[in-house]
């Protein structure tokens, strides 16, 4: 405890820990924050002091400011002429040449289908299929330039009736089916075989007796082509079958959409040995 006299010349923090543990830490925080204040503040002082001088040396380096007096530009003063700007002048677009059109002539030849004609009756010429393999087919012959514009080419589908010789096809069954001069339809074909057909010898002998079926094609200017044994017996019949149905007369030929066409027939002919 303190007596008077210590009282006098003692500290504040001398008064507080009086009698209490001053190495605890508080004390001596306490006794040393008045130091760590003054020091602080004399770093302040000096770097204010260090930017006000760094600023005045730097003036003092760079010498005095040259202050330009501002001069006004323009209609603003009158000593300046306004400047006189020329206007622009677009030059129109370039106008493209016009290009003479390319020939889009090409030549072709004629060919349409034939047709049967009497013989004293003029026809014109038929090109034939060297002159047809790499030529444009039309209705008439157009004579053209050498040299042809592809890009004048055009997609032409030709008459179906020229398609149609050039890939005939055989019907079965069409709108008027062919027909022997006297007419009669299928029986009286069937009749006219028969009645051409002789026994053959063979067969007698063998006694080989029943139905031959056999096809042919009546084309397009009436004739019969392509005869074919469909289901035979043998023993000659087969062959005298044939024999008997090329005998035929021309057909008036059938026509599908009034059009001459192919037609084919599958017939039966029955030999019987008379009892």
């Amino acid at each position: 405890m303190m007596n008077n006299a210590q009282l006098a010349t003692a500290s504040l923090d001398d008064i507080v820990f009086d009698g209490r543990n001053r190495t605890y830490g508080a004390y001596v925080l306490r006794h040393l924050y008045q130091r760590h204040v003054t020091r602080a503040l004399g770093i302040a002082l000096a770097l204010l002091a260090l930017l006000v001088g760094g600023q005045a040396l730097a003036r003092l380096i760079r010498g005095p400011e040259v202050v330009v007096p501002f001069v006004p530009t323009g209609i603003g003063n009158p000593e300046v002429k306004p400047m006189i700007i020329d206007p622009i002048v677009i030059p129109p677009p370039p106008v493209a040449a016009v290009q003479p059109p390319r020939s889009t002539v090409v030549p072709t030849i004629q060919f349409t289908p034939p047709k049967i004609v009497s013989d004293n009756q003029q026809v014109d010429k038929i090109a034939d299929q060297d002159e047809l393999r790499n030529a444009v087919v039309a209705t008439k012959t157009v004579v053209g330039p050498e040299v042809i514009d592809p890009d004048g080419l055009k997609t032409i589908e030709g008459p179906a009736e020229v398609a149609d010789i050039m890939n005939p096809q055989i019907f079965t069954v069409v709108e008027q089916m062919p027909q022997l001069p006297g007419g009669g339809g299928t029986e009286a074909i069937v009749a006219a075989i028969q009645r051409a057909a002789r026994y053959p010898t063979q067969a007698l002998s063998a006694g080989v007796e029943g139905k031959v079926f056999a096809s042919f094609v009546v084309n397009a200017q009436g004739e019969v082509t392509d005869l074919k044994i469909v289901k035979g017996l043998g023993s000659g019949l087969d062959e005298e079958t044939l024999r008997a149905i090329s005998k035929l007369p021309r057909f008036i030929p059938g026509r599908q959409n009034g059009r001459a066409v192919s037609v084919q027939y599958t017939v039966p002919i029955s030999f019987r040995m008379d009892k």
